[in-house]
């Protein structure tokens, strides 16, 4: 019986280790399909075959990076920087979407969300090095708690360690928190509509904001029906139809 339930085990196993094999390769052959699509100029077919392996999940910074070239070399600044932004959310040191992003924006003359001088510094690591940080800190805290415990003599040397480990580990959580929630964070958007006005309230005929080039930066602070309530570059808020927005983060 143990045999044969080890068997059946091996066979899944086998099943699902070649299903995702060919998964990736398939996802590696319509990569190559739209970048062979843009190379030839065809343009609107390899946004649309980007845009199928998005929608499928098969997410990379070149991937995003191909994809804003596509929309760049179509005159669609919105949505070339719309996923260089993406492309550096993936990957933060990836010099051409850096390069392409800052094309983009003069182009565009897109507005972008100022950061607080807290956010600057905090900038330096990213999300997933605060976490790290956090993580490593934290068990370094408890693993002195536990000898402390345990030990016939108390260090103060000890005690020290492990506070300022705890003391670390709050402080990268409080830098997560703070990029998280920030002006470039999980609430970021890009203005991919044409024409776009913020206004003060939740009418086409509300008095205007801000007018908003394509490519611009807005965070999102709530959500009524068909309109976001947004922080704007230039420390204005306004209204903007949800339809000329979309979020950075997937």
């Amino acid at each position: 019986m143990k045999g044969r339930k080890l068997l059946v085990d091996l066979c899944c196993a086998v099943v699902c280790t070649f299903v995702g094999a060919s998964a990736f390769a398939q996802s590696e052959t319509e990569f190559t399909k739209a970048n062979q699509e843009y190379a030839e100029g065809h343009f609107k077919e390899a946004i649309d075959r980007y845009e199928a392996l998005v929608r499928s999940g098969q997410w990379s910074a070149n991937l995003f990076y191909d994809f804003g070239n596509a929309y760049f070399r179509t005159g669609d600044f919105g949505r070339a920087i719309l996923n260089y932004e993406r492309a550096l959310t993936l990957e933060r040191h990836h010099p051409e979407a850096a390069a392409n992003l800052q094309i983009a924006r003069d182009e565009a003359r897109a507005l972008e969300m100022q950061p607080s001088w807290s956010e600057r510094y905090l900038q330096l690591a990213s999300i997933n090095q605060y976490s790290i940080a956090a993580a490593a800190a934290f068990w370094v805290a408890i693993f002195c708690i536990a000898s402390l415990v345990f030990a016939r003599r108390r260090s103060a040397a000890a005690i020290a360690f492990s506070t300022f480990s705890l003391l670390m580990a709050a402080l990268s959580i409080l830098a997560i928190y703070q990029l998280d929630t920030g002006s470039k964070g999980r609430a970021l958007a890009i203005v991919t509509g044409k024409e776009v006005q913020a206004r003060l309230a939740t009418a086409d005929t509300a008095n205007s904001v801000l007018a908003l080039p394509p490519g611009s930066e807005i965070k999102i602070l709530s959500i009524r029906g068909d309109w976001i309530y947004a922080a704007l570059p230039n420390n204005l808020r306004g209204w903007i139809l949800a339809k000329d927005t979309e979020q950075v983060r997937l």
